[in-house]
């Protein structure tokens, strides 16, 4: 324990009053990683705050830990990170010491607080230094910018909604609440397999459920205990949800259920079941397997979570005055979905309108950047060449991640950027990044599998395509490139054409290729016919040949050289192969 000297008796005394603070008291890892990074600070020991030794000291990982491939520090710093914000701007408004933790260090900032500067941003407040830290450190901002486009957009749309009445109240209010960014109050799940030999892994789900679903930038998570008050009914917003479930035995499985509820109505509007082997059920790993499959769906942008902000945007009730960053990212989402220009279009006008705040927001400056190096809009400022737009991308994405170095949705936004540039070692190491930070972003999972496969890498890259197509909720066409080329690999015929069909409602280019290859193999003539006049109107095919094409995409030879046989079966001839036809 820390000698309680003078100086130090005000931050022990922070300390005291989070630990005891139920959304961190709850979990003892979280509990002992603030206790730890303030006892080094306490100590002067502020050099060995790393990621290494807080892996090793308070998550027990190994002396061969890699914050590279493991990321669990970044992960739970995040969370903690959040939870301080939350204490702060709630039950801790007032408190005369506030321990915050800097994005992008674990060092923790003691910031004073005078009484009358209690609303004041804590960026703008003093810090308080032991004596180790007077001479040492830089001060920098302590609340991210994500946490004031937050603060911003309820200060907005509480605005818009208090100043119009009339016949749209109704819908007003709908389209409030369901622009609100979601929020799951997640409970630990009842066991009713506690008898069972051995026992199967349960307490501590819940946990990983928030762990999971809090890389989602567009979600706001709380744990809960079973009985606790969150608010009347009457009193929550249209976007709150609770996640409850069971865990039972039923002969030689073990039955994970999961269900989620809708606060205001209790209609429930999701359930779930996982079976897993009861010897498997007892596996230290199973809970983070069980979290991840659920996570797949509830963090989906196709789940259940967003679908009244999604209902609401295909309806074509919105208007400019709905404009919010959650809508916009909802739009990203959708663009990434169909890939469609008029999506993308969307997307890029409603970050347009946002206040400058949100515009500057890490999330923003992600699918901003992607838009820009992905297709034109309102956002490119005069810039027209593609040359121009890329190196606008670059500058934006390098802004996000600078700002959210821990952000899954950045990296995979700059994976996607490098990979169009062609700088594919670069883009597999962003992809890396973005599902070691968000496991399950199935986007991310879909895209990294894409990059592997076309790269040669098939079977690395089998799990997460299958994870992506098989386990998130109705997924996007692009998601079945990966599937069709296993199909293929495995012989199974009737699926590599199912999948290579729907895979080419998004890729024109490789799409029509894999459906016919497929259709060859299965003897299907009428799917080729389909097919083959869309790849000869291709217009990158047109403008440098099919194979030149094929080669800035595509990194594995024999995928080449089988789409070549395929092609020169059908009867392409080999000039229009060779060369721009």
């Amino acid at each position: 324990m820390i000698e309680p000297v003078p100086q130090h008796e005000p931050i022990l005394h922070a300390l005291e009053q989070l630990l005891e603070w139920p959304e961190i008291a709850r979990s003892p890892q979280l509990s002992r990683f603030l206790a730890y990074i303030v006892q080094r600070a306490l100590e002067g020991q502020e050099q060995s705050i790393k990621a290494y030794s807080i892996a090793v000291d308070v998550f027990g990982r190994g002396p061969d830990f890699d914050p590279q491939a493991d990321p669990i520090v970044r992960v739970q710093a995040r969370r903690l990170r959040g939870l301080l914000d939350e204490y702060y701007r709630g039950p801790g408004l007032k408190n005369a010491v506030q321990i915050r933790l800097p994005v992008g260090r674990y060092i923790p900032d003691f910031v004073v607080v005078e009484p009358e500067a209690v609303s004041v941003e804590p960026a703008q407040l003093p810090v308080l230094r032991t004596p180790h830290q007077a001479s040492a450190r830089h001060v920098g901002p302590t609340m991210s910018w994500y946490v004031l486009a937050v603060i911003t957009l309820g200060t907005a749309i509480a605005a818009y909604a208090l100043g119009n009445s009339g016949p749209r109240q109704q819908l007003e209010a709908a389209s409030i609440g369901a622009l609100r960014r979601p929020t799951i109050n997640i409970v630990e799940f009842q066991n009713l397999a506690a008898d069972v030999q051995p026992p199967p892994q349960v307490a501590g789900l819940a946990i990983e459920l928030v762990t999971d679903l809090e890389q989602l930038e567009i979600i706001k998570t709380h744990y809960r205990v079973a009985d606790e008050v969150v608010g009347s009914a009457e009193d929550l917003p249209i976007n709150d949800f609770v996640l409850t479930g069971i865990v039972r035995a039923d002969d030689e499985v073990v039955q994970y259920s999961a269900i989620l509820t809708e606060s205001r109505t209790g209609a429930v509007v999701w359930n779930q079941t996982l079976s897993v082997q009861a010897s498997e059920a007892a596996l230290p790993g199973i809970l983070d397997t069980v979290s991840k499959s659920f996570s797949l769906v509830l963090g989906s942008p196709r789940g259940p979570l967003h679908a009244p902000a999604r209902q609401l945007m295909l309806s074509g009730a919105l208007e400019r005055a709905d404009t919010n960053l959650y809508l916009c990212r909802v739009m990203f989402d959708r663009y990434r979905e169909t890939g469609a220009g008029s999506d993308a279009a969307s997307a890029s006008t409603c970050f347009a309108a946002l206040p400058e705040v949100d515009k500057q927001s890490s999330s923003a400056l992600a699918a901003n950047a992607s838009l820009l190096a992905e297709h034109a809009g309102p956002n490119i400022a005069g810039e027209s060449t593609t040359a121009d737009r890329l190196r606008l991308a670059e500058v934006t994405i390098q802004r996000a991640i600078a700002l959210d170095p821990i952000s899954g949705f950045v990296w995979e936004q700059q994976a996607r950027l490098h990979e169009g540039q062609g700088n594919l070692e670069l883009a597999r190491a962003d992809f890396a990044s973005a599902v070691q930070l968000n496991p399950a972003n199935a986007d991310a999972l879909a895209a990294f599998a894409r990059l592997l496969a076309l790269a040669g890498g098939l079977a690395e890259a089998e799990p997460m395509a299958r994870e992506a197509a098989e386990q998130s909720p109705e997924p996007s066409p692009w998601y079945f490139g990966v599937p069709a080329l296993l199909a293929l690999r495995d012989g199974d015929l009737r699926r590599a054409v199912d999948s290579a069909e729907r895979y080419a409602q998004a890729d024109r280019e490789l799409g029509p290729m894999l459906a016919i290859m497929a259709a060859q193999r299965a003897s299907d003539r009428a799917v080729v016919n389909r097919y083959l006049p869309q790849v000869l109107d291709v217009s990158t095919f047109r403008a440098q040949g099919v194979l030149p094409r094929l080669r800035e995409r595509i990194g594995d030879d024999k995928l080449i050289d089988a789409i070549r046989a395929s092609m020169t079966q059908a009867g392409v001839p080999w000039a229009t192969m060779t060369r721009p036809f």
